[in-house]
C-alpha cells in the first residue's frame, strides 16, 4: 500500500518536473533579443553609451508592463569600435548569426552604412539614425529589396542648406552684422562631415558668401587646430563652422578658438549635442551653435520630445544626447510593429510594418518616404532644429514654434 502510493508520488513529481522543463522552455522561446550596433569602444564610446541607454530604457518598461505580444526582450549587443568596415561587419554578422536575434538597432555604424546591404541579405529588420544620405543612396536602388530597412533619420539635406537661412535671419533682425559675409569651413574626412561642408559651402557660395578659409583634417583624433585657427585669422570670418562630429576633437577646437577669438560666430556640426561636450568645455560652450536632425525636441510645443527626456533623466540622472532619445523610439516602433503581426519570426511582415509606421516621436511626427526608406523632413514631420549653449543648457531658437530661448551674441563678439 506505502509503496503504491509512493510510487504515485513520484510519478507525480516527475511529470510536475517535466511540465516544469516545458514551462520554462516556453518561457525561455517568447524572449525575443533586440540587437544593438554601438560604437562601445573607440573615439565615439559616448553615443554608443547613449545607444544602449535608450534602448535599455524602452526594454525595461515593456517588460514590467509583460512585454508585448507575449513576448518579453533582452538586449544583446555588439561593438563597432571605430566604425572601420572590419569591425562593423565582424559586429553585424555576430548579431546576424546570434540565435533568437530578431530586430537590430543602431544610431550608426559604419558611416557608408554598407550594413544596410548585410541586414537585407539576412532578412533582418533594421533601424537606423545614421547617416541618411547613405542610407537612402542604398535603398533607392531598390527600396522593395530592402523592406527590412529603415532610418528614423530623415535627410540631411536640411545640415547643407538651413544654416545659411539662420544666419541670414539673424542679420536681418539686426542680432548679428557681418563684416564681409565671409566663412571659415573646417571639416574632417569622413563622409558625414564632407558632404555637409561641401553642401554648406555651395549654399553660402550661391548666397554672395565668401570661403575664405577650407580646410579639412584626417578622420580621428585631433591633437591641435591651432594651424588652422592660424589662417582663421588671417582674414577673419563672420562666421566659423567646423563640421568634424566627434565631441573630444570640437571642444578642443573651441578651446583654441577662444585663445585668441575672431569677431565670428561659430558653428559646431552635431558634437555640442553630447554631455561629453559641456562637460570638456563648461562656460567656454556658452554662445556655441548647433543644429539637430532627429534630435527629441525638448519645448512645451512638443510634449512627445519632452516625455521622452524627463524619462531618460529620471533613470539615468542625466540628459540623453540625440541618440538615446533616438534608439528608445526605434525600440518603440519595433514594439508597434511586432504588436501588429504576432510573430517576431515573420521578418517580412514586420519589416512591412515598420514602414507603414505614423507615431508622434521625440524628434517629431514620424512618417516613412517609401522610396528612400527615411523619416521625412518637413515643417510637417521632423524639423531641423537649432540651438544655443548658455550655462551648460542648451536653448531652441528655432523653429519659432518650438522655440525655448532667443539667440544672444556669444560672450567673445563685441558689437
Amino acid at each position: 500500500m506505502q509503496r503504491g502510493l509512493l510510487r504515485q508520488l513520484l510519478l507525480v513529481g516527475a511529470l510536475g518536473a517535466s511540465a516544469l522543463g516545458t514551462a520554462m522552455g516556453a518561457a525561455a522561446a517568447d524572449v525575443i533579443k533586440i540587437g544593438v550596433l554601438a560604437p562601445l569602444s573607440g573615439p565615439s564610446a559616448s553615443d554608443g553609451a547613449d545607444f544602449i541607454k535608450g534602448v535599455e530604457l524602452a526594454v525595461d518598461e515593456r517588460n514590467a508592463k509583460g512585454g508585448v505580444a507575449g513576448h518579453t526582450f533582452e538586449i544583446i549587443s555588439a561593438d563597432v569600435k571605430d566604425g572601420s568596415p572590419d569591425n562593423v561587419s565582424s559586429a553585424a554578422q555576430r548579431l546576424i548569426n546570434t540565435e533568437g536575434v530578431q530586430v537590430v538597432l543602431t544610431g550608426y555604424a559604419s558611416l557608408s552604412l554598407f550594413e544596410v546591404d548585410l541586414f537585407a541579405d539576412a532578412n533582418m529588420p533594421y533601424i537606423s539614425s545614421g547617416p541618411s544620405g547613405s542610407f537612402a543612396g542604398i535603398v533607392t536602388k531598390d527600396p522593395g529589396n530592402y523592406n527590412c530597412c529603415w532610418s528614423l533619420s530623415p535627410s540631411y539635406k536640411g545640415y547643407e542648406t538651413d544654416v545659411l537661412p539662420l544666419v541670414d535671419g539673424l542679420i536681418a533682425d539686426g542680432k548679428f552684422k557681418p563684416t564681409g559675409k565671409k566663412l571659415a569651413m573646417i571639416s574632417s574626412d569622413n563622409p558625414y562631415s564632407k558632404v555637409i561642408s561641401e553642401g554648406m559651402k555651395k549654399s553660402f557660395s550661391a548666397a554672395g558668401w565668401t570661403v575664405t578659409v577650407d580646410e579639412m583634417v584626417p578622420f580621428g583624433p585631433v591633437n591641435d587646430w591651432r594651424a588652422i585657427l592660424a589662417k582663421v585669422r588671417q582674414d577673419p570670418p563672420d562666421l566659423v563652422v567646423n563640421t568634424d562630429y566627434q565631441p573630444s576633437n570640437s571642444a578642443l577646437f573651441l578651446k583654441q578658438f577662444l585663445e585668441q577669438p575672431t569677431q565670428s560666430l561659430v558653428f559646431l556640426q552635431y558634437a555640442p549635442s553630447v554631455p561629453e561636450f559641456v562637460d570638456l568645455t563648461k562656460e567656454q560652450s556658452n554662445g556655441i551653435l548647433y543644429n539637430l536632425i532627429g534630435g527629441a525636441i525638448d519645448s512645451p510645443g512638443w510634449s512627445r520630445g519632452q516625455e521622452v527626456l524627463k524619462k531618460f533623466q529620471d533613470k539615468y540622472k542625466v540628459a540623453p544626447g540625440v541618440y538615446g532619445s533616438a534608439l528608445y523610439e526605434e525600440a518603440e516602433m519595433y514594439f508597434a510593429a511586432l504588436e501588429k503581426v504576432g510573430d517576431p519570426k515573420d521578418h517580412d511582415a514586420i519589416g512591412k510594418a515598420l514602414g507603414e509606421t505614423k507615431v508622434d516621436a521625440a524628434p517629431g511626427p514620424v512618417e516613412f518616404d517609401p522610396a528612400t526608406h527615411l523619416a521625412v523632413q518637413d515643417e510637417n514631420h521632423i524639423p531641423v532644429t537649432f540651438y544655443q549653449i548658455w550655462d551648460g543648457k542648451r536653448f531652441l531658437i528655432g523653429p519659432k514654434k518650438y522655440a525655448t530661448g532667443d539667440f544672444k551674441l556669444p560672450p567673445w563678439i563685441k558689437q
